[in-house]
């Protein structure tokens, strides 16, 4: 017997099943906040040197503001102020002859800079002056976020699958957040970047467990329905973080703001069911019944909860020994799997390069960074809806391999439109970033039912795991502008396109029954 056959009996779509998605949906808001947090925390305001140095006590002081700007720092080609130079004393013949800045000594920054707070009260970068020779450091704060949410990834899908999908998700909701707040009162660069490595370590179980302990419980026919709803969360917390971080401009409240709604996961976190399969497949047989029973009582079967008996689920899974406990290593024991989880791992790379890439751009075209982020947010929405039509009309398989490479299209394509072309640059990239954000919906779903239940939470962890190695490298590429210009959006293309060549391996599964066990994909 089937798990799906139970589900159908006692109605895989109802109140229990919807319950679950609303539960998801809370604690799945924090986590596109946290991922996209570097794009504000991390801005780099208009800046240029403090020029305090150079106040001899006479003429100077007499000087207006741009007039001492003007003698004590040069002007870069487009006619701003070098951010990372001055004069090494003030340079009076400006004021009459402005031109004239040939071979004029300069020096490093010498007393820190002074920052533009227009638009940011406070960020990383003037905290600690994470500029010019800095700048890396800054960069960097983004890939050891994402190194912390790769690893979080394996660790939280091997526990749920050895300790269940319930108890590590709570223990993901309270690590989370206590550490996403300690890190707002960080007192150094190197304190913060430690508690950030383990916020994204903590917060990434929510993604991982919410989203198999929603397929998991739900019929074949709402399997895509749930995958759509669980991915428009992160949209919905990408459009609403846009209004978060407008009128939270000092990175300190901006972090506590995007962390507090977990306050609220963690209390709704008691109706949280464990999941059947999982409790069946580890012979917890009466568990899996207690659960079963409350779910047909909810969605008004509870005529058939007699049916419901030990002796029945112990049918279920019958191939595979329930006490041996499944590790990593299940992923390339037998080779069919392992095929599955170099294909699919390969794939959640090159979606999460492409897919970060363009969301981490939002200032590379010049428009306001706020309106960016919600028009990147917003146009996901769309995308979406759409996939949730195309999954069954076309199959997971052809909507994954037509998004993605619907994006590197467009990736390429802004590779060869003119730099001076802003406005269409833009547009190709919010195009780009629907379809990437389509794909990404997706191979999260499509994946959570190639992956046998035994160890599907540990297959998730390891793509969870290769998509964020994806996310970490993306602050590199996109350094990569310093060699040339184009070099990033050649590399994210390129990544776009070997995902699609991937992809195309992949089996199809609309309208097929979750595998159950290791043997149930050697036999495919």
């Amino acid at each position: 017997m089937k798990f799906e056959n139970i589900l159908a009996d006692i109605n895989g779509f109802g109140r229990f099943q919807k319950m679950i998605i609303v539960i998801s949906f809370i604690g799945r808001f924090t986590m596109p906040c946290h991922f996209m947090l570097n794009n504000f925390i991390a801005a780099i305001p208009s800046h240029h040197c403090d020029i305090s140095s150079l106040d001899d006590g006479g003429f100077f002081r007499n000087l207006s503001q741009a007039e001492r700007l003007d003698v004590s720092i040069p002007v870069k080609e487009d006619g701003s102020l070098n951010s990372c130079q001055m004069f090494a004393e003030p340079q009076y013949h400006l004021l009459i002859n402005s031109s004239n800045m040939t071979d004029l000594p300069t020096v490093p920054c010498q007393n820190g800079w002074v920052y533009d707070n227009t638009t940011f009260k406070s960020t990383l970068t003037s905290q600690w002056d994470l500029v010019c020779d800095r700048r890396g450091k800054n960069k960097a704060t983004a890939t050891i976020f994402f190194v912390g949410v790769m690893f979080g990834a394996i660790t939280f899908g091997s526990l749920s699958d050895r300790f269940g999908r319930r108890i590590m998700l709570l223990v993901s909701y309270v690590s989370g957040m206590l550490i996403a707040v300690a890190s707002a009162f960080s007192t150094s660069y190197v304190m913060f970047a430690v508690l950030r490595f383990f916020t994204g370590f903590c917060i990434t179980g929510i993604a991982i467990v919410t989203t198999v302990l929603s397929v998991e419980w739900v019929d074949i026919e709402h399997r895509k329905l749930v995958g759509v709803i669980d991915s428009l969360s992160w949209t919905f917390g990408n459009t609403v973080f846009a209004a978060i971080a407008y009128f939270l401009t000092d990175w300190r409240w901006l972090i506590v703001g995007v962390t507090s709604p977990l306050t609220l996961a963690i209390i709704t976190w008691r109706w949280m069911p464990e999941s059947a399969r999982w409790l069946i497949a580890n012979g917890k047989l009466e568990q899996a019944q207690m659960y079963l029973k409350r779910c047909a009582k909810m969605n008004g079967t509870a005529e058939l909860i007699d049916t419901l008996n030990i002796e029945t689920l112990s049918t279920i899974v019958v191939t595979e020994k329930r006490d041996r406990p499944y590790s990593y290593f299940d992923l390339i024991r037998t080779p069919n799997m392992r095929k599955l989880a170099l294909c699919t791992g390969t794939v959640w790379f090159c979606v999460a390069t492409a897919f970060y890439g363009i969301s981490f751009n939002i200032t590379g075209f010049g428009l306001n960074i706020y309106l960016t982020q919600f028009t990147y947010a917003v146009i996901e929405l769309p995308a979406k809806v759409s996939v949730y039509y195309l999954l069954d009309k076309i199959g997971r398989r052809s909507t994954e391999v037509g998004t993605l490479l619907m994006a590197g299209v467009c990736l390429g394509i802004n590779i060869v439109i003119p730099k001076d072309m802003s406005t269409v640059r833009t547009v190709v990239a919010v195009i780009a970033k629907g379809f990437s954000s389509a794909s990404f919906a997706t191979i999260v779903l499509y994946s959570s039912e190639l992956y046998p239940t035994v160890i599907r939470q540990n297959g998730m962890g390891y793509n969870s795991f290769l998509a964020r190695l994806g996310v970490a490298v993306v602050p590199l590429i996109l350094l990569l502008d310093e060699v040339w210009k184009d070099l990033p959006q050649v590399v994210l293309c390129s990544a776009a396109i070997l995902g699609v060549i991937v992809a195309r391996t992949l089996s199809e599964t609309r309208n097929r029954c979750l595998p159950e066990t290791i043997e149930d994909i050697e036999q495919q």
